[in-house]
C-alpha cells in the first residue's frame, strides 16, 4: 500500500526541488527543459498515485506545525483538492511541452526564470489544493501570488511592469484586507480553521453577519474573478501564451474559485448557506457577472483579450452554481471547474500557436486561417464547443448538472443566465471558427499574405493533447465525476446520506 503521507508532501516539494534544479542550468537549455519535463511527470505520478488513494477512500492527513490552538501548517486530502492538484499536475507537462516550442518558436528571453516560476507556482498550486485548514491555505495562497508576478511581467517593457502592478495589486489586496480578515472572523467565531464536512460555522454565526463573511471570501478571494475584482486578469494578458495558459487552466484561476467553492463546502456548508436566506445574495452577483463578461467578451477583437473575458464568465459559473447551495450544484460547479481547465487551455493553446506561426493576434486577421492550420483550428473548435457547452465536450455535462440544479431548485435567475450566456458564447466563439475555415485568407494590398503552416511540432502537439481530453471526458467523465459527486455529498451537515441528486435541504 502506497505511503500516501509522503506523497502529500511530495507533491509541493518535487516542483520545488525542479525549480532549484532549473536555477542551476542556465547554461544548458536542453537539460533545463529536460528537467522541467521530467519534474512535470514525476509531480503527475505523484497526483495519479494520490488520485487512486482517494478514489478508493484514503483521506491522509499530516500536520507540521502548530502555531495556535486550532491553527496549524497541516494536509489534508478531499476529493475537491484532489480534482484540483490532478488537473494541475496532468496539465503542467502538456504545458511544459508546449512551453519548449512557444518559448524556443518566439526566441523569448529569460527563459529559465521562466521555467523556474513555473514550477514555484505549480509548487504552491500543490499546496493550495492539499491545505488542510484556512491557514495553510492562504499561505500557499499568497505564494501563488508572488510566484507569478514575474511570469506577469517576464517581457519587461513598460505595458508588462503596469500589468504586473495591476496583478499584484488586486490579488495581494483583496487577500489582505478581505480574505485574510475573513479567515480572523472564522477563527474568532469557530474556534478553529480546519476543513470538515458539512463546515465549521453551523451555531456560530447566522443572517447578516454570516452573509457579510461569505461577501469577505467571494471577494478576498480575487483569484477567482468575480467582478469587479476582474481587471487583473485581462491585464495579465501581455504575459507569453504559455503564462496565459497557467493563469486561466493550470493553476491561478482554479485556485480562486477552488477556494470558493472549498469556503463554501468546508467551512460554511451548503446546509447553513441554503437555509440562510440573507446568503442568496451571491447566485445573483455571479450570474451577472457570468452575463456581463460575456458582452465585454463579444467586443474584444484581441483573441487573447476576448478569452480572458470568457474566463471571468467562466469562473463565475462555477461561483454561480456553488451558489446556489445544493449538492447538485456543487457537484456541478466542481465538474465545471475540470470541463474549463481542459476547454481554455486548448484555446490559449491555439491563441499562441497562431501567434507563433503567422504573428497574429487580432480575431479580425483570421480569415481562413484554418486552411493553414487545420490542427489548431479544430482543436480551437472543440475547446470553443466546450466553452459554449455543446454535447460531445466535456462542457456540456457541467452545464447539464448546473441546468438541472437550477430546474430542481425552480432557480429562474440561473436558468435565464445559463440561456442567455450560452447564446453569447456562441455569438463570440462561432464566428472564429467560421470565419477560420470557410472564409478566404485576407488580402494585404496588392499582395497575398505570407505563407505559413503549423506552428513547431510541440505546440501542435500539446493543444491536440488537450482538445482531445475535452472530449474524451464527455464519453469517460467517471473520475471527475466520482471526486464531484464526493465533493456534493461533503456539504451537508450530516456528511453522509444524501444523494447529489436531490437537494439536501
Amino acid at each position: 500500500m502506497p505511503d500516501y503521507a509522503s506523497l502529500v508532501l511530495a507533491a509541493p516539494l518535487i516542483p520545488l526541488v525542479g525549480a532549484v534544479l532549473i536555477a542551476l542550468l542556465d547554461r544548458a537549455p536542453n537539460v533545463r527543459e529536460g528537467v522541467s519535463l521530467v519534474t512535470a511527470g514525476l509531480l503527475a505520478i505523484v497526483v495519479l498515485n494520490l488520485l487512486a488513494g482517494v478514489l478508493d477512500g484514503a483521506r491522509p492527513e499530516i500536520s507540521l506545525i502548530t502555531v495556535l490552538p486550532g491553527v496549524e501548517i497541516a494536509f489534508a486530502v478531499e476529493p475537491l483538492g484532489m480534482m484540483f492538484a490532478t488537473i494541475a499536475g496532468l496539465l503542467w507537462v502538456v504545458n511544459t511541452l508546449y512551453s519548449i516550442g512557444y518559448m524556443r518558436g518566439n526566441a523569448e528571453k529569460r527563459q529559465t526564470i521562466f521555467y523556474v516560476c513555473f514550477a514555484l507556482a505549480l509548487a504552491s498550486t500543490m499546496g493550495i489544493a492539499f491545505s488542510g485548514n484556512l491557514f495553510t491555505l492562504f499561505i500557499f495562497y499568497e505564494l501563488l501570488t508572488i510566484t507569478t508576478v514575474p511570469l506577469v511581467t517576464h517581457k519587461g517593457n513598460e505595458e508588462a511592469i503596469r500589468a504586473g502592478r495591476i496583478y499584484l495589486g488586486i490579488l495581494m489586496g483583496s487577500s489582505i484586507l478581505l480574505f485574510l480578515s475573513a479567515i480572523v472572523w472564522t477563527y474568532v467565531a469557530a474556534g478553529t480553521l480546519e476543513f470538515r464536512d458539512g463546515g465549521i460555522l453551523a451555531g456560530a454565526l447566522a443572517g447578516l453577519p454570516l452573509a457579510a463573511l461569505l461577501a469577505l471570501y467571494a471577494w478576498g478571494i480575487g483569484k477567482a474573478a468575480l467582478m469587479p475584482l476582474h481587471p487583473w486578469l485581462p491585464a495579465a494578458m501581455v504575459a507569453p501564451t504559455p503564462v496565459s495558459a497557467l493563469l486561466h487552466a493550470v493553476a491561478v484561476v482554479k485556485a480562486g474559485v477552488f477556494c470558493v467553492v472549498k469556503v463554501i463546502v468546508y467551512v460554511f456548508g451548503i446546509d447553513l448557506l441554503y437555509a440562510t436566506a440573507e446568503a442568496q445574495w451571491l447566485v445573483y452577483v455571479a450570474g451577472i457577472s457570468v452575463v456581463l463578461a460575456s458582452l465585454i467578451a463579444m467586443r474584444q477583437d484581441n483573441l487573447k483579450r476576448r478569452l480572458a473575458y470568457s474566463t471571468v464568465s467562466q469562473l463565475s459559473y462555477v461561483v454561480m452554481a456553488a451558489a446556489m447551495f445544493t449538492p447538485l450544484a456543487i457537484l456541478g460547479a466542481a465538474m465545471h471547474i475540470a470541463a474549463h481547465a481542459f476547454g481554455k487551455i486548448t484555446l490559449f493553446f491555439v491563441a499562441g500557436s497562431i501567434y507563433t506561426a503567422a504573428h497574429k493576434s487580432q480575431v479580425s486577421q483570421l480569415a481562413g486561417i484554418g486552411r493553414r492550420m487545420p490542427w489548431t483550428m479544430a482543436a480551437f473548435a472543440v475547446g470553443a464547443f466546450s466553452m459554449i457547452g455543446l454535447p460531445l465536450t466535456v462542457g456540456f455535462l457541467s452545464k447539464w448538472y448546473m441546468l438541472q440544479a437550477a430546474v430542481q431548485d425552480v432557480q429562474i435567475f440561473v436558468l435565464a443566465v445559463l440561456f442567455i450566456s450560452t447564446i453569447l458564447n456562441a455569438a463570440y466563439f462561432v464566428p472564429i471558427v467560421y470565419v477560420a475555415f470557410l472564409r478566404k485568407p485576407a488580402d494585404d494590398g496588392d499582395h497575398r499574405e505570407p505563407s505559413h503552416g503549423e506552428a513547431p511540432w510541440p505546440i501542435v502537439v500539446a493543444l491536440s493533447i488537450t482538445a482531445l481530453a475535452a472530449v474524451l471526458l464527455f464519453f469517460y467523465p467517471d473520475v471527475p465525476l466520482s471526486l464531484a459527486e464526493a465533493v456534493a455529498e461533503s456539504g451537508i451537515s450530516s456528511g453522509a446520506g444524501t444523494s447529489p441528486a436531490g437537494t439536501g435541504n
